[in-house]
């Protein structure tokens, strides 16, 4: 029964922070908060903390951690979108939350106060987490390095999960978009629990479900770059076309297209492909609209996925005042990713290029059309749209721990000690359709005849090869002409294995010393040892580079910490003239890692009440981030980037900057120049035609790890003020003021950045990661990670929270969060310049959220309103004024004008709750009441088009009942 006192206070006094003491306990009770070791009474702590509630998470209308985290006012969009379905990351269709723009990697999570799983890349997935099992929410938004370790630059989530329960209970939950009736959400949970005051047992299932929302079935969303622009980003199409091949293996000669009906949404039928007459020229490199394709009509805009959960926590009282208590959780989860069907070339792997053999009897212009001796091989592109791509990954996650805890007394003084440990596992693997058999299309593609039979077969009438061996392709005459057959054999199938593991031991012991005038003096000290390890291994066939399935090498490795903290926290002053109250804490860690050495951090925090009204608090806090293991050991694997040259003399920055043009043209840093007039070519071959990111035509070689990294270091500056006054019963208000700063950043870097560097900011060492043709195109770019310059972010957060008497109409609260973004700059080197991307996307300057809550008897109703204000995007094209609506703005780190300003935005969610009386309640709701619209953005744009599938798009209708039993 203490126990559940402890927890029950320490959620009443979380939730209202700035409430007086005595209004938040019944009792003094000594309890542990996020950011401190030290069991206290007064919880009014010196760092900010956020609480959600269950009950707050049920009325938001999501079903996962990760949304609820990704709506609060502190946080970025996430790591990984959920429109994401091109990243090829083994984190792909999870969700990791992202707290002040800083990253997921920066981001601490624990459950119960211990560390959680992490992947390889040292990320957490929060949809591995129930939330119907959690009981609140503690979200830190302060370093606490010398407390927890490595990652809690940004802040930390400790995710409290229920701790028992009398009885049962049973949740349903159902949910869609209601234009198109899809993205269909689903959550059922059942959890029991039992006991007494001597032992207790509680378990749960859950089974969570996000449904796809498919691009072609909204018209805004039908196309590339939205139906404002419906025949810009086009792919290329799938018919055949042909050239002939150079002497280097490359395309030269001729340029042809298989006549077809149809046009890029709708592919229609295919002329006779060994015709060389039902072929049209393409002019200039560039096909027509009608002989590309519509890719995004292939494409998932917001990924499904399942997750299915086993979840037991028992706790077992002992003698001696001692307590085991022990949980273990258990989580699968499936995410699927579907995108348009391969745009293969004859070079799609370049150490293996495959031709049309002159002896295929598919060949229009081999020896058997153009006669004997006369043929000649061909250089082709085709996409498979037959067989759009897919990837299917499936993680499993598991998590033990077990602590067994004690409180004794010491010279009168309490003191509790705790020793446990903590077991955390991802595995899982992915598994990738629709890529192709390289060495099985060289056969097809390659010699073949008609038989006796009237069948075609591969090989020669000399030396056939078994139609059991080999099945010739017809890959020019487009989808009109496959086979069931024939696809099946140039098909192939692929996946990577992958996990990584955490264990850890520790050992923790807390109290009080002695009495000084203003309180006790305490004290927190611990140990700890834990060992990290992962692995991501492609299949044998993805290494070869026989595939058009990106190929990966490796990644394996595994290190050590040995750690051991001490804080102090010191009552100076109380019951003194201005002077209620004055407190400093100070803490420190020492972190011995066996892949890069040891580092100390420390922090020193204060608490200063003059007035029981009143509270100024404040910290200074040492942080780092230790390399991950993929950092360090990351085998690195192919990858076909987007990007924008640079060097573009029409849409790049050297169209409209003279720098930027004389280093393209002369090379710098050992990169080759650009030929005058260059042009930047789509992967169909032709000239890009708008400002936007396109995929390079040959992979780039991406995430190499470094063994020589350094763990980041970060100083956070926090100062504010909670004022809860007296006169004004109910009423509370919290400012906070934050400042952090990272140096020796690690960063995987992007294909974008490195070019930037190297031509707008004259990095020269960048432009030795780059490799171009004689023809000025990238062929090669070589990014991976490496300690990188800074990254400096200050803004304020304000809390304004308002309990109004109690009228015959009902119970009325408000709240709101709200965060000022005043900087957020990042420089790449010691010479570079500081670059500050507030106000553009996805850094606003404001984000706020607004939520009234009303209840009366058995009814209560929800009203939030969360507000984004607008920013910079990137245009869509800067010649042709497409969504460039500012063009003498000048974006951050742009060397050029040119901007487009997406306007505030501001959405509305509504829900209505009614308990029933069969110990039951029901709920309903819609998020984004007012359907505001999808907007068109090309910084925060889904793999299938220019809208942010991260945001709205839609109007979104749910019901929740619960029923305890």
């Amino acid at each position: 029964m203490q126990q559940r006192t402890k927890i029950a206070v320490a959620v009443a006094v979380a939730l209202q922070s700035m409430v007086s003491i005595a209004q938040a306990q019944e009792a003094p009770q000594r309890v542990e908060i996020t950011g401190s070791r030290i069991r206290q009474v007064d919880l009014e702590t010196s760092q900010p903390i956020q609480v959600m509630t269950q009950e707050q998470i049920q009325k938001s209308g999501l079903v996962t951690v990760g949304d609820i985290i990704a709506n609060m006012s502190s946080a970025g969009s996430p790591a990984f979108s959920k429109g994401g379905s091109l990243t090829s990351n083994r984190e792909n269709g999870g969700q990791y939350a992202n707290l002040r723009n800083l990253g997921s990697q920066r981001l601490l999570v624990l459950v119960n106060g211990k560390r959680w799983t992490q992947t390889v890349a040292g990320l957490t997935d929060m949809s591995t987490i129930p939330s119907s099992m959690i009981e609140r929410m503690e979200i830190l938004k302060d370093g606490a390095s010398s407390i927890y370790g490595s990652d809690a630059i940004a802040g930390v989530v400790n995710i409290i999960l229920k701790k028992s329960m009398e009885g049962g209970q049973v949740s349903l939950y159902a949910g869609r978009n209601e234009s198109v009736a899809d993205g269909r959400n689903k959550d059922f949970s059942l959890s029991y629990g039992a006991g007494n005051e001597k032992a207790s047992l509680m378990f749960g299932l859950s089974h969570t479900e996000a449904g796809a929302v498919w691009s072609r079935d909204r018209e805004f969303t039908r196309f590339s770059r939205t139906s404002e622009f419906p025949l810009e980003g086009l792919g290329g199409g799938p018919w055949g076309r042909i050239r002939q091949v150079s002497a280097a293996g490359g395309a030269t000669g001729f340029d042809k297209i298989l006549n077809h009906t149809g046009d890029q949404n709708a592919p229609g039928v295919g002329q006779d492909s060994r015709n060389p007459t039902s072929y049209h020229d393409v002019v200039g490199g560039a096909p027509i609209a009608a002989d590309n394709f519509n890719t995004t009509s292939q494409m998932v805009f917001a990924m499904p996925s399942k997750l299915d959960t086993i979840f037991t926590k028992g706790e077992l009282q002992l003698p001696y005042d001692m307590r085991l208590t022990t949980t273990a959780m258990y989580a699968s989860r499936k995410s699927l990713s579907t995108v348009a069907g391969y745009p293969l070339s004859s070079t799609s792997q370049s150490k293996y290029p495959v031709y049309i053999d002159k002896d295929s009897y598919f060949n229009p212009y081999g020896n058997q059309v153009a006669g004997a001796g006369r043929g000649q091989d061909l250089f082709f592109y085709r996409r498979t749209i037959e067989v759009p791509r897919t990837t299917e990954n499936t993680n499993r996650t598991l998590h033990i721990d077990a602590t067994l805890e004690g409180d004794f007394e010491l010279r009168g003084m309490p003191w509790n000690w705790s020793a446990g440990y903590n077991h955390s596992k991802v595995d899982g693997n992915t598994v990738g359709g629709g890529n192709i058999n390289l060495l099985n299309l060289k056969k097809a593609l390659g010699p073949s005849f008609r038989n006796a039979a009237g069948t075609i077969q591969c090989g020669t009438a000399a030396a056939p090869i078994a139609l059991a061996e080999c099945t010739p392709f017809d890959i020019l005459g487009g989808p009109s002409a496959s086979t069931p057959a024939a696809l099946n054999y140039i098909m192939s199938m692929g996946g990577y294995n992958y996990g990584s593991k955490v264990d850890s031991a520790t050992a923790d012991i807390s109290g009080e010393v002695f009495q000084l005038p203003a309180g006790a003096l305490g004290v927190a000290a611990g140990i700890e040892h834990r060992t990290v390890e992962g692995e991501d291994l492609p299949g044998e066939f993805q290494r070869s580079g026989f595939s058009t399935d990106l190929a990966g090498n490796p990644t394996s490795g595994r290190y050590t910490v040995r750690e051991a903290y001490a804080e102090l926290n010191i009552p100076i002053l109380k019951n003194k003239p201005f002077i209620e109250s004055l407190n400093v804490n100070l803490a420190t860690r020492y972190s011995d890692y066996s892949n890069f050495g040891s580092t100390n951090n420390s922090k020193a925090s204060l608490t200063y009440r003059p007035v029981k009204d009143v509270l100024f608090r404040g910290t200074w806090a040492e942080g780092f981030r230790a390399p991950t293991v993929g950092d360090t050991f990351g085998g690195g694997q192919q990858s076909f980037d987007s990007y924008l040259d640079p060097c573009d003399t029409v849409f790049g920055d050297a169209a409209r900057n003279t720098t930027v043009l004389g280093r393209c043209n002369a090379g710098l840093g050992g990169v080759s120049g650009t030929p005058a007039g260059f042009r930047q070519k789509t992967q169909t071959g032709a000239n890009i035609t708008s400002s936007s990111s396109v995929q390079s035509s040959v992979p780039f070689n991406v995430g190499a790890g470094n063994a020589s990294l350094q763990p980041e270091t970060a100083v956070t500056r926090t100062l504010g003020m909670v004022f809860n006054p007296s006169f004004v019963p109910g009423f509370s208000a919290a400012v906070d003021w934050y400042s952090i700063q990272i140096d020796n950043r690690i960063v995987g870097v992007s294909s974008n950045y490195i070019l930037g560097e190297c031509y707008n900011q004259g990095q020269a060492n960048f432009c030795g990661l780059i490799k171009r043709d004689a023809t000025g195109m990238v062929i090669d770019l070589q990014r991976g990670n490496a300690n990188l310059g800074q990254i400096k972010t200050e803004g304020v957060d304000v809390e304004l929270r308002y309990r109004l008497p109690r009228f015959s109409w009902g119970q009325v609260n408000l709240k709101s969060e709200t965060t000022y973004l005043d900087e957020y700059s990042t420089k790449s080197s010691a010479t570079a310049q500081w670059i500050d991307f507030s106000g553009d996307y996805d850094f606003h300057r404001w984000k706020s959220n607004f939520t009234t809550d009303w209840s009366l008897g058995n009814f209560s109703a929800t009203w939030g309103v969360r507000y984004l204000s607008d920013v910079t995007d990137s245009c869509l094209s800067i010649p042709n004024r497409w969504q460039c609506n500012e063009l003498t703005t000048r974006r951050p780190g742009a060397t050029s004008d040119g901007a487009n300003r997406l306007s505030s935005l501001v959405f509305h969610d509504i829900s209505l709750g009614y308990k029933l009386p069969w110990n039951a309640n029901v709920r309903v709701g819609v998020n984004n009441a007012f359907d505001k619209k999808p907007r068109f953005t090309v910084l925060g744009a889904a793999s299938s088009t220019y809208v942010d599938a991260d945001l709205p798009i839609d109007r979104f209708i749910y019901a929740r009942y619960n029923q305890a039993f």
